[in-house]
């Protein structure tokens, strides 16, 4: 039975039954806990919108969007206050993944998204097998570039992941840290508090596409962004107490179902005769 047929067209997706409702609203709390330690909620939310009638991809990732934006701005809050990130690096890296942000959301409907898969895959494998291997990457700030150089990978960094996030999405918050950590030198603590700046402003960027084309429900979206808010407050004051090691272990787990999830995507879209 659909718990939204009299409302306003354009709030709520036709076919949203209550059973639904409640799986998605759990799936966006959790999602909004995994988004706050280390990335990857996306992974939860995305599926759980799929399974209402008629939803497409664009609109299940515009109403991911609208509450990531939420939740993101919750543990950005908490992260700054508290780990106090250096925005002479975040915050302009943090402008130019808004922009490819806009960009890959703007390619999203034109691109099949099993064209990344198979790449996203294989650099999963290999960063969780780096993390795995060396205990010591990650565990204390020791930043590989100073000045210019410094700034321009993270820039460059940004842009490739906010392309990303516009055109698929699931672990970007993950892709973000695997870059902080690994090419730029930080510790896990403060790649996770700089990631939540810029994983707001890919979200933001896509929003920018998504909402004047139609594709967002408004009234699905709140809904989801209240749980998410909840999940990303209870997540990010979780990994600012227990520190990098915590993060690390669930950067590790998270980093284990994105291979397995996306590499089942591949394996059905690509190569299951």
């Amino acid at each position: 039975m659909e718990i939204f047929a009299g409302a306003p067209e354009g709030l709520f997706p036709e076919g949203l039954t209550l059973a639904t409702l409640l799986l998605i609203l759990l799936a966006a709390l959790l999602a909004g806990w995994i988004d706050a330690v280390v990335g990857g909620g996306g992974l939860l939310q995305l599926p759980a919108l799929l399974l209402i009638p008629g939803m497409t991809p664009v609109q299940a990732l515009a109403a991911n969007k609208i509450s990531s934006v939420f939740g993101t701005t919750v543990s950005s809050i908490t992260y700054f206050r508290r780990v106090k990130p250096d925005l002479r690096t975040a915050a302009p890296m943090a402008l130019v993944a808004l922009a490819g942000s806009f960009l890959g959301a703007s390619a999203a409907a034109l691109l099949p998204a099993e064209v990344f898969k198979p790449v996203i895959v294989i650099a999963l494998v290999a960063v969780g097998l780096m993390t795995a291997l060396k205990p010591a990457l990650g565990v204390e700030t020791q930043l590989r570039f100073s000045g210019r150089r410094h700034h321009g990978i993270a820039a460059a960094v940004g842009v490739a992941i906010g392309f990303y996030d516009g055109i698929l999405g699931p672990g970007t918050g993950t892709f973000l840290i695997i870059a902080l950590v690994s090419l730029l030198g930080y510790d896990f603590l403060h790649a996770s508090a700089k990631a939540k700046i810029v994983n707001l402003a890919t979200n933001i960027g896509a929003l920018l596409f998504f909402i004047p084309h139609g594709s967002v429900f408004f009234g699905l979206g709140l809904m989801l962004a209240a749980a998410n808010v909840a999940g990303s407050y209870i997540g990010s004051r979780m990994a600012i107490a227990r520190g990098s090691g915590f993060i690390r272990v669930a950067f590790l787990a998270v980093v284990a179902v994105l291979v397995v999830k996306l590499g089942y995507d591949v394996w059905v879209e690509n190569l299951r005769s």
